[in-house]
């Protein structure tokens, strides 16, 4: 069996969030960058598909020449081999049919990406692949079980889960619960030397229109100073509710 893990390169999440003057791109001066936490949890539940049945782990990202650490350390958590499409992921259905091409060329059985990337937010290259593949899909999924060429799934519903079983290949989208966060792997020595030596291959991006362009970034408005209200005074906290915060 054939796995390949979709892997974001996305800022620390203790990062301080700033952009460059003109306000068109993401200002990476002093951040640290690390495996997108939702891809973790894929990339863990991979490694043990790989220990139980003897499965291959390919890891790809899309991204620059700066992304390579973090294949790197994903390499090191038990990733057999890794591939960097060598383009800037700066568009969801770009990023989507750079991957679908690798699929359809390599033949692999199950796809694993996170439900979302940390810093875009966007949620939409999983279900782009599944479409661009023509396979099943599973979003925000929180058990995965694999019996032969079945697969059976457990994802997160409005007041519930609900549980469903497929014939492979597919593409799964996982989060928190594919794998508890005490058992994600954190490389050890071992695995940190064996990384270095682990195919990482660089491929060109194929050609593919980007559908969408972000025009600047903006931060949020900051928030305004707190008011503070004496006790007592019930009558100046009502008319601040009423006619400034207008919440009655």
């Amino acid at each position: 069996m054939k796995i390949l893990v979709c892997i974001s390169h996305v800022p620390d999440t203790t990062a301080k969030i700033n952009f460059t003057p003109d306000n068109k791109s993401f200002d990476t001066n002093g951040v640290s960058f690390v495996i997108n936490p939702y891809d973790e949890f894929g990339l863990t539940r991979a490694v043990w598909l790989q220990e139980k049945l003897g499965a291959t782990v390919t890891v790809v990202n899309v991204g620059t020449a700066v992304t390579e650490p973090t294949l790197r350390k994903a390499l090191a958590i038990g990733a057999n081999d890794a591939i960097r499409v060598d383009a800037e992921p700066t568009d969801a259905f770009f990023v989507a049919k750079q991957i679908a091409h690798l699929v359809k060329e390599n033949g692999y059985d199950l796809v694993i990406a996170g439900r979302e990337s940390i810093d875009y937010n966007g949620s939409q290259v999983p279900g782009m692949l599944a479409a661009l593949l023509n396979w099943p899909f599973v979003n925000a999924c929180v058990g995965l079980e694999l019996d032969g060429n079945t697969a059976t799934a457990i994802r997160e519903i409005d007041g519930g889960k609900e549980k469903s079983q497929f014939a492979l290949p597919a593409v799964i989208a996982g989060q928190k619960g594919l794998v508890e966060e005490k058992d994600l792997r954190i490389p050890n020595m071992r695995g940190i030397m064996q990384a270095r030596t682990k195919p990482l291959q660089v491929v060109a991006p194929i050609d593919a229109a980007k559908s969408t362009e972000a025009v600047y970034y903006e931060k949020p408005a900051p928030k305004g100073a707190c008011k503070m209200i004496d006790p007592d005074n019930v009558e100046e906290l009502v008319q601040l509710l009423h006619n400034e915060a207008k919440v009655i």
